[in-house]
């Protein structure tokens, strides 16, 4: 029988938020530091195909992160899109809309940040705050986030189509470990700058997101969703990073030949050095 792959055990097909562990490991190394020598072992291969989707230029990939506050969108960012040449990486944050952008279509914002061929994307947060937070906040009739729904099913079809590989991530955190996050960003003074107040205010709401993320997952599922438990932060890691290497895997970029004689320019170079 075949190796489960970390795509098929992630895959998120029956959304159903209550039977996800966030402090699973349904797959892979079962401590942290298994999985520290796996990732570097990861890194050394994505920064190869990395760079090989860089040379290629006809492709991109966009890795979408989202989840609850502190579930770790921004570690995920740093430790593994970091392991890869920050020169063939774009990454793109979305707080609340300005007054300018939501002027806009919502997805205007988005467009505007997205990878271009050769380039690995990353969202820390991403086109899916505009169907939550209006969800949750009562901002948007029924109707009109079912049409956001549609549309954002349209607009990731029309990245396949152009070339662009969506690896959509759900980083699924359990309350109480919220909670020992915002209280260690509390207690420690280099990590006070993270904390916001209305990050409270959000958890208060916590039923209300699941909800709104239940509904988003199960009807945004046209390119498929990863459901990456995200109570344990080495696992977290672990597992996104093997999403993004079994994709680039099956993606597999090449290296262009090269436009020119290489024995050519072989003789060219010994001929015209300027220490002979």
């Amino acid at each position: 029988m075949a190796k489960k792959s970390v795509r098929e055990a992630l895959r998120l097909d029956q959304v159903d938020l209550s039977t996800l562990d966030p402090a699973g490991r349904p797959i892979g190394p079962k401590n942290k530091k298994e999985a520290a020598e796996d990732l570097a072992a990861t890194g050394t291969e994505l920064d190869g195909l990395q760079e090989a989707l860089y040379a290629e230029n006809s492709r991109a990939v966009l890795l979408v992160l989202q989840g609850m506050d502190t579930s770790g969108k921004g570690g995920v960012v740093r430790h593994v899109v970091g392991l890869v040449n920050p020169q063939g990486v774009r990454i793109a944050s979305f707080k609340k809309p300005t007054p300018a952008e939501r002027r806009q279509h919502f997805l205007w914002r988005i467009r505007k940040v997205l990878p271009e061929k050769g380039r690995i994307g990353a969202f820390d947060r991403s086109h899916y705050e505009d169907v939550l937070v209006p969800k949750v906040e009562r901002l948007l009739t029924a109707a009109e986030i079912k049409k956001r729904y549609k549309e954002i099913n349209a607009f990731e079809k029309e990245l396949a189509d152009a070339g662009t590989t969506v690896i959509k991530c759900f980083l699924h955190i359990s309350p109480e470990v919220q909670k020992e996050r915002l209280l260690a960003r509390l207690d420690d003074p280099r990590k006070n700058w993270k904390y916001n107040p209305a990050d409270i205010d959000v958890r208060s709401k916590w039923s209300r997101y699941q909800e709104a993320y239940t509904l988003a997952l199960r009807n945004c599922a046209d390119t498929p969703w990863y459901a990456v438990p995200a109570d344990r932060k080495w696992y977290r890691n672990w597992a996104v990073s093997r999403l993004l290497l079994e994709t680039l895997r099956e993606m597999d970029p090449k290296f262009p030949p090269p436009a020119y004689d290489l024995e050519a320019e072989k003789a060219r170079l010994t001929w015209n050095d300027p220490l002979r």
